[in-house]
């Protein structure tokens, strides 16, 4: 059977795509990095002042809410 050029191109693009399916290990560090970033200025932001007395607001009005 005879393929023309574009089909065994896309063949082989597709074949390549399957052997880097995921990710090495510089990017799983860059990833946690990242992560370990985002969580810390996340916990500054809800440990603050004004976002913790918020929530607190939110959670004292939910328990005196009426059934």
């Amino acid at each position: 059977m005879q393929l023309s050029k574009f089909t065994r191109a896309l063949l082989r693009r597709t074949r390549a795509k399957g052997r880097d399916a995921g990710m090495v290990t510089s990017e799983y560090a860059m990833g946690l990095i990242a992560a370990v970033g985002f969580a810390g200025l996340l916990y500054k932001v809800v440990t603050s002042g004004q976002v913790r007395a918020a929530l607190q607001a939110l959670v004292e009005k939910a328990l005196h809410a009426p059934f």
